[in-house]
């Protein structure tokens, strides 16, 4: 692996610089948080169920139409994909009730939604991640119209066509999050990572959660809820 400085260390990944200034090595860590930082732990294998999870949705989702920043897997741990600049918006896609919705709006957790939800909120730390709306990222320049457009088809494809594989499996896609970054042509591609940590399963007849809820909520067994997950969609070696 030619990879140069470590560029960038997060709650959940290292990303490095590399050779090709166009690309940079994702390293994914056991490393778990929630609340904003506020609740610290380790999963251990995590890193490796998110990062050959993400690849393979990506993949999947590239495929059906969507485009991603996924170039190549370099083993269980490390992946190389293309240098974005990420669209400061966080996208959140619910197709039921659960999470930070139901202390929002007082929602039953499960509720199921006549039709997919869409939210925004604002990528920034300091502020706490605030939802906005349309106008409000225009507002703020963090978006074009176009890209907030064409971000809302990308989501909402996604939705579909991995609601559909995971159901498949007996896996309820419940609601996840997902982030875009732009090439250096302009070009709006899928970037980030679609995992557990990322996104809410639920066992289809159970209702089991197998996604990071097992740690925010101290259900225990948060290793387990990641290789089920694993398990099912056929990747476990």
């Amino acid at each position: 692996m030619n990879h140069k400085e470590m560029l960038y260390e997060g709650k959940a990944k290292k990303v490095y610089a590399m050779e090709d200034s166009d690309l940079v090595m994702v390293e994914y860590k056991d490393d778990a948080t929630a609340f904003n930082g506020l609740k610290k732990g380790t999963i251990e294998g995590k890193g490796v169920v998110n990062n050959l999870m993400s690849n393979y949705m990506f993949q999947y989702l590239e495929k059906k139409g969507v485009p991603t920043h996924f170039v190549e897997q370099i083993d269980d741990r490390h992946t190389i994909v293309k240098k974005v600049q990420i669209v400061p918006l966080e996208v959140i896609v619910r197709n039921r009730a659960a999470g930070s919705f139901c202390k929002r709006y007082g929602a039953k957790e499960g509720l199921v939604f006549a039709k997919p939800t869409f939210e925004f909120s604002y990528k920034n730390d300091d502020l706490g991640d605030p939802l906005l709306n349309e106008d409000h990222a225009l507002a703020l320049n963090l978006a074009t119209k176009e890209e907030i457009d064409q971000i809302r088809h990308m989501a909402l494809t996604v939705n579909k066509e991995m609601g559909e594989l995971l159901l498949s499996v007996g896996i309820v896609l419940v609601d996840f999050k997902l982030e875009f970054g732009r090439l250096p042509d302009g070009k709006i591609v899928l970037a980030d990572e679609i995992s557990p940590d990322t996104c809410r399963f639920w066992d289809a007849k159970t209702g089991e959660k197998l996604d990071k809820d097992r740690f925010r909520l101290d259900l225990g067994d948060e290793q387990q809820g990641y290789r089920e997950l694993f398990k099912r969609l056929g990747l476990e070696k």
